[in-house]
């Protein structure tokens, strides 16, 4: 392959090319903003809402606000600020509907748990009451057909209780608990519940696999409070970072098909969290079939001319991270790249016949990186040579890419034993 490169070198991120995606795509967070344990409920007005905890900082889970996500098509997400503030930190909430206002569930480090009223899906929200009871953390309310509430919650073993009609108070003669524990269902935290047909569903993180919770798990029971039986994992988010800890979500039916949410961790570390969407499917017998991240999420497989963002990565391995960019914090990279690292890309759509690949990408030594379709070693779309810089630069040479829909695998290398790193901005195809 004619390997002769173009490069620009840039002194500064506002003299590139704007990066423009499409809202579709994998993580549903604005980039800058990590949003992590979504409940996704669907609104009187029609609207999809993911209510989330928002992490800030890499050392510690959450803040003392939330902001929430929403979207009528599942393309265009719309991120509100700010809708609740706390006066300490606030960990996971749930929201359920009710004669025009929203109910907004949370807790505090403490384990206490409160409910604030809002006069929409996105507020305001009048000063919180502590909900009397439930002494823990994750709560999940279920409205069954009829009308009867449930409030769930826990931590390695499930607890819950029936709530009285105004969804505010519970009804403290009905505490039940133990029908999800670890050892039988894998259950760590983070519940959600649901009902499809006859069978109830809780779903969790599980901490069946990888001696972590990176799961959600789901099981099954024909009665809200079981016995519940473990069915196995609908997806799990473990090398999305070499860090990550823990995975919480929801399930949620949206005009007439089936997605789950879920987190992805970034930064090398447990927290600075992501929301994504990916869809699913019930098989007969009401089971779920486990699915993989992607970074196309409920889109179609992104456009190979559209510019792709290398943060979007959904599987990274090695040292590799994705992080804020320093000189402009609203945007995400990978970095701290080294040798043998790789990402990869689910899905890139090549329709038409590509004939240049371009990469921005700063590296403080000489290194490359090999493009290939589907698995790393597959065919080889391009290895583009990176001289070593202190400047971003632009890097276009020739490629050859399998028309079709394709995973897009990165994987890096140093010309030399050197101890430097490198950092990508994005890929971008040509005709």
């Amino acid at each position: 392959m004619n390997i002769h490169h173009k490069i620009k070198t840039f002194t500064s991120f506002f003299a590139s090319v704007c990066c423009i995606l499409a809202n579709a795509q994998n993580p549903i967070s604005p980039m800058g903003v990590y949003l992590a344990d979504p409940s996704a409920r669907v609104a009187p007005d029609g609207r999809l809402y993911i209510y989330g905890s928002r992490d800030e900082s890499p050392d510690y889970y959450c803040s003392d606000r939330y902001d929430i996500l929403s979207t009528s098509d599942l393309i265009n997400w719309k991120h509100e600020k700010n809708t609740f503030r706390w006066k300490t930190i606030i960990y996971a909430p749930d929201a359920v509907y009710k004669d025009g206002k929203t109910l907004l569930y949370f807790e505090n480090p403490g384990g206490d748990e409160f409910v604030a009223e809002g006069e929409s899906p996105i507020g305001p929200f009048k000063e919180a009451e502590v909900i009397e009871g439930p002494h823990e953390i994750d709560p999940a309310v279920f409205i069954d057909d009829d009308g009867q509430a449930y409030y769930f919650f826990g931590q390695m073993s499930s607890k819950a209780y029936k709530m009285n009609p105004d969804l505010k108070t519970l009804d403290q003669g009905s505490f039940t608990e133990g029908f999800l524990d670890e050892e039988n269902n894998g259950f760590h935290e983070g519940i959600f519940a649901f009902k499809r047909g006859r069978y109830y569903y809780l779903v969790y993180a599980d901490i069946s696999r990888n001696h972590r919770p990176t799961c959600i798990g789901y099981s099954m029971a024909t009665s809200p409070l079981g016995p519940y039986t473990y069915k196995g994992v609908i997806i799990d988010n473990a090398g999305c970072d070499p860090e990550v800890w823990n995975n919480h979500g929801s399930v949620v039916r949206y005009k007439r098909k089936w997605y789950v949410l879920y987190h992805r961790a970034t930064h090398g570390c447990v927290a600075m969290r992501k929301a994504c969407i990916e869809r699913i499917r019930f098989n007969r017998d009401g089971t779920i079939d486990e699915v993989e991240m992607t970074t196309q999420g409920t889109g179609k497989p992104l456009d190979c001319m559209g510019t792709i963002d290398a943060a979007r990565a959904c599987k990274l391995s090695g040292h590799v991270r994705i992080e804020k960019m320093t000189d402009d914090p609203e945007r995400e990279i990978l970095s701290q790249i080294q040798d043998s690292d790789s990402a990869v890309w689910k899905y890139i759509r090549f329709r038409r016949k590509v004939r240049s690949v371009s990469i921005r990408v700063r590296s403080d030594v000489e290194s490359s990186i090999t493009l290939s379709a589907d698995k790393i070693g597959g065919k080889e779309i391009a290895r583009i040579t990176i001289p070593a810089s202190d400047d971003w630069q632009l890097i276009t040479i020739p490629a050859r890419v399998p028309r079709g829909s394709h995973a897009l695998w990165a994987s890096f290398a140093k010309a030399d034993s050197g101890n430097g790193t490198f950092q990508l901005d994005y890929v971008r195809f040509e005709r």
